[in-house]
């Protein structure tokens, strides 16, 4: 990042947007890149004006106005770096786009550099090929390893905490800490002294961790799942069970000295209520990863260019938290309108649909993406075709040993002993359901033993089994067709197909 920075200004690039909340962290670069390069480095804001880090007690309040800061800009002698923080509001206005414009015009020949630092990208038309954007990255491990390292470092000598920490302990800090900014790790090591009183050790590495659902959860494109499913609550699919267990150590450094990448991802595509989206739950805290889910209608705005900005802001997101599980649920949904342009759309969804699957073939970071779908006909054949995901698995209704696993689950789930009710012949009564209607009759059955007052017998649920219409029955035709393009395209999640 700072070679990058260093040879824009060298290369006298007159305009640069450096995109980042981390103002007081890019500041202390910019001042570094300054003082390399033996250059004044001046900051503005709207606030206080014009000041001199290196004279603090100087400023000149007097040209807190964007127009006048631009012109003694163009006016000043010296050769320096003018970083003018959060100026992105004054872009609105069309005399202060002229004018930096302008300002930018007569830069390109001077030794003069104008960074625009806010956490805000928005540039009018007309400066566009004037402004070079330079992204500013969350700290990486190595960055961060530092930082954490001299945070430890000052919570021991103030000999109020304890650190608690093998060399194995602060590689585990360091990576509940990537995705953080260093202010908000700084504060995160302080709540977690605090909660553990006074011992920062692994609880205090899963309260850092923790933090990070604030960062999702101000953020409006991606949704944090703290849920305690497990794979074992997951009724069958032993199949796909077993092709994940396989790759649960799959993102750690044994792994990449083994010789594998990291897995990328899968797509599960069948009937509905077949339990798709709990398997995308259970696998992220079978892993012990954050599960964050992808609300694809979120994406899309009404302002032109805001849908795939907020595409990648989102995986953005999603890659400075990694290792991660990225949930898409129901993405044939999502992206509606891919194949055939939407009456209004102007190829919004297209133009989204084409940065979200270049991002799935080229991605490097360890994001693993779980992707559903239930209506086969309406999936892009781009996203179904080689590379985009490590596995296509199909997910049927569940067979006749699968349905008694299922009854057993929840029947323990609502506090209830498998070892009461005959399993075999739920199952045997429940034929063609899925494994939501399954639970659904089991609930049902609760609230008539419960309105009647005794406790649930195999009556009740074999009444209710009785009067339950299953979705494959209502919906034999697309089960069939879905099927039929499972046969040559996916790999089943379960051993067989039930014939009973």
């Amino acid at each position: 990042m700072t070679a990058d920075l260093d040879t824009y200004i060298r290369a006298r690039y007159p305009l640069l947007w450096l995109v980042t909340p981390e103002e007081a962290r890019a500041s202390r670069l910019i001042t570094d890149v300054a003082e390399q390069q033996r250059k004044r480095c001046l900051f503005w804001s709207y606030a206080a004006g014009v000041t001199n880090p290196a004279l603090p007690h100087e400023q000149e309040a007097g040209l807190r106005e964007p127009t006048a800061v631009l012109r003694a800009i163009r006016e000043a002698d010296e050769a320096g770096i003018w970083v003018l923080r959060d100026f992105h509001p004054f872009l609105k206005d069309a005399r202060v786009v002229r004018e930096l414009r302008e300002t930018a015009l007569a830069l390109a020949a001077s030794r003069k550099t104008i960074i625009l630092l806010s956490n805000v990208l928005t540039i009018p038309p007309e400066l566009e090929k004037e402004i070079t954007v330079v992204d500013f990255d969350l700290p990486g491990a190595g960055e961060m390893g530092r930082e954490l390292d001299a945070m430890l470092e000052a919570i021991e000598r103030s000999g109020n905490t304890r650190i608690e920490l093998d060399r194995r302990g602060r590689s585990h800090l360091v990576q509940a800490c990537l995705g953080l900014t260093l202010r908000e790790a700084e504060l995160a090591l302080a709540k977690a002294a605090i909660q553990t009183r006074g011992r920062l050790d692994q609880t205090a590495v899963e309260i850092v961790a923790a933090e990070k659902e604030q960062i999702i959860r101000k953020s409006g494109l991606l949704e944090f799942y703290a849920g305690d499913e497990a794979l074992s609550t997951v009724g069958g699919l032993e199949t796909l069970k077993e092709w994940l267990r396989k790759r649960v150590r799959a993102f750690g450094e044994e792994a990449r000295a083994f010789g594998l990448p990291e897995p990328r991802g899968i797509l599960l595509v069948g009937v509905q209520g077949c339990g798709k989206s709990l398997v995308a739950k259970s696998v992220a805290n079978s892993w012990r990863l954050p599960l964050l889910r992808l609300d694809v209608g979120a994406l899309f705005s009404s302002l032109v260019g805001s849908s795939e900005q907020n595409l990648r802001s989102a995986i953005r997101l999603a890659e400075s938290i990694a290792p991660v599980v990225l949930w898409v649920d129901e993405i044939e949904k999502g992206f509606a309108g891919v194949g055939a342009r939407a009456a209004g759309d102007a190829g919004t969804a297209a133009r989204v649909f084409g940065s979200f699957i270049t991002w799935l073939q080229e991605k490097e970071a360890p994001v693993f993406v779980i992707a559903t779908a239930n209506d086969v006909r309406a999936l892009p054949p781009e996203l179904v075709r080689k590379g985009r995901f490590d596995e296509i698995f199909f997910v049927d209704l569940p067979t006749l040993a699968e349905r008694t696993d299922i009854w057993r689950i929840h029947l323990l789930k609502r506090n209830r002993d498998p070892a009461d009710f005959d399993l075999h012949g739920l199952a045997m009564a429940s034929d063609r359901l899925s494994g939501a209607e399954i639970e659904q009759a089991l609930i049902a059955s609760l609230y008539e033993a419960f309105d009647a007052g005794r406790p649930l017998n195999m009556d009740d649920l074999y009444a209710v089994l009785q009067e339950t219409i299953p979705l494959s029955t209502t919906m034999s035709e697309e089960i069939d067709e879905l099927r039929a393009w499972a046969e040559q395209r996916a790999r089943k999640a379960t051993g067989g197909v039930s014939k009973d």
